[in-house]
């Protein structure tokens, strides 16, 4: 029996099983495209996402797979915190010697003046 079917007759009944599998497929989709992202992160990215997540065509077809099985919000939800997450790597993978705890001169650094 198909998943609508029996849920078009219990309107009422929550069907744990149907919502962890649903929730698997989501987050296994979700997965194989942040995957692609990460495989194919020399290439230029040419389509958009939700909140202005670029990717390489080569991932459309997992990145449909993701937005098919997971609720638009969760997808949004994903695409923020991946959004997130590769600005802080970002800017901790980042050079620049000025970022961090700035380190002030010590006391005994300086040499006590001369007293006449």
């Amino acid at each position: 029996m198909a998943v609508d079917t029996y849920a078009s007759t219990n309107p009422n009944e929550v069907h744990e099983d149907v919502l962890q599998k649903a929730r698997d497929a989501c987050y296994k989709a979700r997965d194989a495209f942040y995957s692609c992202l990460e495989k194919e992160s020399g290439k230029k990215p040419t389509e958009i996402a939700t909140v202005g997540l670029l990717y390489p065509k080569e991932c459309s077809n997992s990145r449909t797979q993701f937005v098919n099985n997971c609720r638009s919000s969760w997808v949004k939800h994903f695409d923020r915190e991946y959004c997130r997450n590769k600005r802080v790597q970002r800017l901790l993978d980042d050079g620049d010697e000025r970022k961090g705890p700035m380190s002030l001169p010590q006391p005994y650094t300086f040499k006590p003046s001369p007293s006449t």
